[in-house]
């Protein structure tokens, strides 16, 4: 699908990496709001719809289409993928909805996004809603992107938040280079690999978060700091937002597989079940990751507490030290007779005894603060 450096300059501005303001929360109607509202977001990129037709042996491509296009392909015998990237046109989508005969709720989940993860069942088509990961740039954090897919008999409409970034790549190469099974079966095979497509995106990431639990669990027992808490911090908010985008398309896979759909040929629903067994690999990840940043914070408080006690006890050899000092000095008050002898506190005859006194005393403050700092003392 092309994209014009226009549109990637707009998705770029909204994307927001998962941890920040707002980043879990799911959007509502206003209550009293019709079914089927459409609630579209003012930043949401326009839709740009592509069609995919194929069967085994020939294979069709149109670029930018329209929804009334896509319609003249419905009644044939091949396969039909409509892949709609951007919900940011509501003309367009209730033109979409008057196509495929959408209902109403179906139009409404897909537009008004984030929604979760869910299969509804309908007269003859299946709502399938999931939530795709896509990494940043920096490969630090990532994005959740809302897909949903309809499936019906003889065609499998897909509609995403944008138009780029997607993990289909592999998909629309092997169904043009009609490389393995995917053309010898219909609408149900290609959305298992679209599906499947979509939770083995989550391993690279999990991957990625694993590398940063390793360095940060380095960084407690090393060198921890006020910015190392704030990194497990991050961690354990990107660890949540995965495991409720990831927990609900589990349970989704298992209703698909009990209800035994009858869009859903018999001897597919061993690929569902596969695709259920990914859910739950990534699930037990997630938990692990999950275990290992709680246990992160405990050794991080551990650690400051042992700090703590390494500084307090410092200082407290070097109070001990000087309070009988301080005490004696107090009692006498250093005012010693200069006239019985001249070592007898000489400085008090200096002409610039005063200032050298206050020089010795700010030195002594700024080689401690100095001291201080090298420890990391200051910036507990």
């Amino acid at each position: 699908m092309k994209i014009s450096p226009f549109r990637k300059l707009q998705s770029l501005s909204k994307k927001k990496k998962i941890g920040g303001e707002d980043s879990f929360g799911y959007s509502y109607e206003s209550p009293g709001s019709m079914p089927g509202t459409l609630r579209i977001d003012h930043n949401a990129l326009p839709p740009v719809i592509s069609l995919v037709e194929y069967n085994a042996t020939d294979w069709l491509n149109i670029e930018e289409t329209t929804p009334e296009e896509c319609g003249k392909h419905l009644g044939n015998s091949s396969v039909s993928w409509v892949d709609v990237g951007g919900i940011g046109d509501q003309k367009i989508c209730q033109r979409l909805g008057k196509v495929f005969r959408l209902h109403p709720l179906i139009l409404e989940d897909i537009v008004n996004v984030p929604q979760r993860p869910k299969l509804e069942v309908y007269d003859d088509q299946l709502l399938i809603i999931t939530q795709m990961v896509v990494p940043m740039a920096n490969r630090k954090s990532f994005w959740l992107e809302q897909i949903s897919f309809i499936l019906a008999n003889r065609y499998l409409l897909t509609v995403q938040e944008e138009d780029e970034s997607d993990c289909f790549d592999g998909i629309r190469d092997r169904l043009k280079q009609n490389k393995g099974v995917i053309r010898q079966h219909g609408t149900d095979f290609l959305a298992y690999s679209l599906w499947d497509a979509v939770i083995d995106g989550y391993f690279p990431v999990l991957e990625l978060l694993g590398d940063r639990i390793e360095d940060l669990e380095d960084e407690v027992v090393i060198r921890p700091t006020p910015e190392t808490l704030a990194a497990i911090h991050q961690v354990k908010r990107e660890l949540l937002a995965l495991r409720r985008a990831i927990w609900p398309q589990r349970d989704a896979l298992s209703d698909l597989i009990r209800d035994h759909s009858p869009l859903i040929q018999h001897d597919n629903f061993q690929y569902f079940r596969d695709c259920h067994d990914h859910t739950v690999m990534i699930i037990d990840i997630i938990e692990t990751y999950r275990e290992l940043a709680s246990g992160l914070m405990d050794v991080y408080l551990s650690a400051m507490g042992n700090k703590m006690n390494e500084v307090m006890q410092l200082l407290t050899v070097i109070s001990t030290i000087f309070i009988p000092l301080t005490f004696i000095s107090g009692l006498y008050g250093m005012n010693f007779n200069t006239a019985n002898s001249k070592w007898n506190m000489p400085e008090l005859n200096w002409e610039y005894g005063y200032f050298i006194c206050l020089g010795v005393m700010g030195g002594i403050t700024v080689a401690l603060l100095i001291f201080f700092w090298r420890k990391g003392w200051l910036k507990m």
